[in-house]
């Protein structure tokens, strides 16, 4: 076991984990984070993503060795990020939620992608979000919604 000094969503943490611990459960058993939720732990469905650095990463197969230093970034914190709350305000105008399950990890990988891609194509946004699963096939309006946001930004 060691300890690890984290930055998470702009405020200095500490965990005691094995170097081995994934990220995902650090936030979630250590840091009491539990926005980012646990799906397929192979980093296959993207429940799991948080912004590392900056970019979207699955925090499944992320150890906490391999974070510390690098601000970290989840779910409780895109409120505050202009682009996290236009984003977050598309979801709830285009009712993407189904189920829920998946959307902080849609979320993050939506607001990472628009920092980058800012004017996106549908082809874009299906490229990009094409990693994410949603059992409940709420595709179609996680596009619009990511459209939406979109706008707004400009």
């Amino acid at each position: 076991m060691e300890t690890y000094q984290l930055t998470v969503n702009g405020q200095k943490m500490e965990a005691t984990a094995d170097p081995t611990t994934p990220l995902l459960w650090v936030l979630r058993e250590h840091l009491k984070l539990t926005g980012t939720k646990y799906g397929c732990g192979i980093g296959a469905c993207g429940a799991c993503t948080v912004h590392l650095g900056g970019e979207a990463v699955r925090s499944c197969g992320v150890s906490v060795a391999q974070v510390e230093g690098r601000p970290i970034v989840t779910i409780e914190a895109m409120a505050q990020d202009p682009v996290g709350r236009r984003v977050q305000e598309a979801w709830v105008a285009h009712d993407v939620v189904q189920c829920g399950y998946c959307q902080s990890g849609q979320i993050m990988t939506a607001v990472a992608f628009l920092k980058l891609t800012p004017h996106p194509s549908d082809a874009n946004i299906e490229q990009s979000m094409g990693a994410n699963i949603c059992r409940c096939g709420t595709y179609v309006r996680i596009r619009q919604a990511i459209q939406a946001a979109a706008q707004q930004l400009k």
